[in-house]
């Protein structure tokens, strides 16, 4: 990994995926550029002079984040960037200028009070990303080592995409990945669809000795089953697919993307399905 894309907007929840992706980037040795986005100049400010004070304040606040955190990012560059637009595509315009391999952002999750400027866009920030992205809540301690990696497997032809780049993080970790073999038929073609898909994870897993262990259940609800599965483990990180339509995924989070992110209180890594994918 080189370079990590984190969404600021000065918030709590902002500041506390700020600090998340700083502690990342210190073992990952990669760079960390924070992206603000003037979404209000568009419709809210519409004299040139409000409009101006807003990007100098909003350039004088990264400046002070730059001088607070610098010293802390221990290996790579903390830049940033400001932008103008529509919040989640100028965050996915700017993860594309700077090739990120990671873009986060904080959410404070369906019982928050404060409807945070990156919380309330979490979901079209992880829709839009060029890239795997996570979405943090504030409530999460970042302190703790990534050491737990949840990741389940189902009937779908992407489930397997997001095994490289959760395999790498494992890696780079030191983590162990808990795969769930995730069923929700009484189909016995589909379970056996599931059990080689899993085979296939393990194959890989193996051959780039990445640790792991393995769980079978059959669900209702894949996100309610995935959530408790990381409570019961103590995870530190949910590593997921958003959709089973590579075209689609483009436009709308799924239902299980949405509801993952919205209660789970540990951090959720969310991958878009790849064109010409092989494991």
């Amino acid at each position: 990994m080189k370079e990590i894309v984190v969404a600021i907007d000065f918030s709590k929840g902002s500041l506390h995926a700020l600090n998340y992706a700083i502690s990342l980037a210190n073992v990952c040795r990669c760079n960390v550029t924070m992206v603000w986005v003037d979404s209000q100049s568009i419709t809210l400010l519409p004299l040139q002079n409000e409009a101006s004070e807003l990007r100098e304040e909003a350039r004088k606040n990264m400046e002070e984040l730059i001088d607070a955190n610098k010293n802390k990012l221990l290996y790579g560059k903390l830049a940033y960037k400001l932008r103008k637009g529509k919040v989640y595509q100028e965050l996915a315009v700017q993860a594309k200028l700077v090739n990120a391999d990671l873009v986060i952002a904080g959410t404070h999750g369906v019982t928050g009070f404060e409807e945070f400027w990156v919380g309330s866009n979490a979901l079209r920030i992880v829709t839009n990303a060029p890239c795997p992205a996570i979405t943090v809540r504030t409530s999460f301690d970042i302190s703790r080592p990534l050491r737990k990696i949840v990741m389940p497997v189902d009937h779908t032809a992407v489930t397997l995409h997001k095994v490289p780049s959760t395999a790498m993080l494992a890696k780079i970790f030191s983590a162990e990945v808990n795969i769930i073999a995730l069923n929700t038929s009484k189909l016995k073609t589909i379970q056996r669809v599931i059990d080689n898909a899993v085979l296939k994870v393990e194959k890989y897993f193996n051959d780039n000795k990445v640790s792991f262990i393995t769980d079978k259940q059959n669900t209702d609800n894949k996100a309610s089953s995935i959530i408790d599965q990381a409570r019961l483990v103590d995870a530190d990180l949910i590593s997921i697919m958003t959709d089973g339509d590579i075209e689609a995924s483009t436009l709308q989070l799924d239902k299980f993307s949405q509801q993952l992110i919205n209660y789970s209180s540990v951090p959720v890594l969310s991958h878009h399905p790849v064109e010409h994918f092989v494991l």
